[in-house]
């Protein structure tokens, strides 16, 4: 069943309900034992910015080849706007990709290298003229048609590739990795741009990344990879405050693990002592209890309220919009941020290096994760 968005406020497209990427049981080996991908079942709908995240050697990029046509799948189907996609060539498939390294042909000038596509299929030049300035135009470089590739920076050349893909008009656009090489302040201006066309077009964005923020930002729906499979597919809002594993609470942000067994009804024990959730356990099985960093509260009074533990501060960092909290909990080891505006509020407490204080985690904070091992 469908998780019900968490958060109302937050931008959302609205992508059709039929699915134009439909992966079943998709296999993919490079030699005997490098198995890229094991068994994908995905579907990707209609007009969405969806997200493949995961480390580096997941499998995401190898399902992004597989789309494209670069790669073959071992076994499984591969469906793209309702055909079966196996041994299609990529220039007759309904997708565009859009790589990491630009792959422009540094003799041709911007112009050339977006109607390179266009020529290659033939199509009378004064609708080349006509396709690749209307690109040039959506993604903001229509001056530039006439410099060469060595003439421009790191985020023209991206536009550029961009333009290129686009003026094929796919059904489809295939991004991997495209911002990851671009310096900081670029990357988040890019993302910002990268999310308002495509709800302008309303293509399909397939979409790699490593980066989590990046896949919180931009995504209608992440799939977070591991190990050649899915490991979970949702909502950004959903898998950031409800992860379905360890790997990815840890991967998606920073959390904080604690291994729990159950005691029935909504009680656990840990290894810092009885813990409230608001879900039911069964007792006797063995849990892991995520919180976030953002959602524990540190106080210098125990306070009458559950879930509050004795703890030592082992180290403080400033990073400028938080501080972040080192803690020592008889051996355990978690962290816990404040936002440093709360400097300026009554009331607030900042705590010294080895100064022993209280953290309380707020049951409805705390996620119950039940997997194997």
């Amino acid at each position: 069943m469908e998780q019900r968005r968490l958060f109302k406020g937050k931008r959302t497209r609205t992508p059709g309900s039929e699915a134009i990427v439909r992966l079943s049981g998709v296999y993919k080996r490079f030699g005997e034992h490098a198995q890229a991908l094991a068994g994908v079942d995905l579907e990707v709908r209609a007009g969405e910015f969806f997200s493949l995240l995961g480390p580096s050697g997941c499998g995401k990029t190898t399902l992004l080849r597989i789309l494209a046509g670069f790669e073959e799948p071992d076994a499984g189907r591969v469906e793209i706007a309702g055909r079966d996609a196996r041994g299609l060539p990529p220039y007759r498939r309904p997708v565009n990709m859009v790589f990491q390294n630009y792959a422009l042909f540094p003799h041709m000038t911007v112009f050339g290298n977006v109607a390179f596509g266009l020529r290659m299929k033939r199509v009378p030049e004064p609708e080349v003229a006509e396709r690749v300035s209307r690109a040039l135009e959506l993604v903001d470089i229509g001056p530039l048609a006439g410099r060469r590739p060595h003439e421009l920076s790191g985020g023209q050349k991206q536009r550029v590739a961009l333009a290129r893909a686009l003026v094929n008009e796919p059904e489809v656009l295939l991004l991997d990795e495209p911002l990851g090489a671009l310096d900081y302040k670029l990357r988040k201006q890019l993302q910002v741009e990268l999310m308002n066309l495509q709800e302008e077009l309303g293509i399909t964005f397939v979409y790699v990344t490593h980066d989590q923020e990046e896949a919180l930002v931009m995504s209608d729906r992440i799939a977070v990879m591991r190990a050649g499979r899915i490991e979970q597919l949702d909502y950004p809002e959903a898998i950031y405050e409800r992860p379905a594993s360890s790997f990815v609470a840890q991967f998606l942000g920073t959390s904080n693990l604690i291994p729990a067994s159950g005691l029935g009804d909504n009680r656990l024990r840990t290894p810092l002592g009885e813990m409230l959730t608001t879900e039911t356990v069964s007792a006797g099985r063995s849990y892991t209890l995520s919180i976030r960093p953002e959602k524990i509260r540190l106080s210098r009074e125990r306070g009458p309220l559950p879930n509050t533990f004795a703890v030592r501060v082992d180290d403080i960092i400033y990073t400028g919009a938080e501080n972040q909290y080192l803690l020592d909990a008889g051996g355990l080891e978690l962290v816990a941020y404040t936002l440093n505006s709360d400097i300026q509020e009554p009331g607030f407490e900042e705590f010294d290096y080895d100064e022993q204080i209280f953290a309380r985690f707020p049951p409805e904070n705390l996620v119950v994760i039940d997997e194997p091992g």
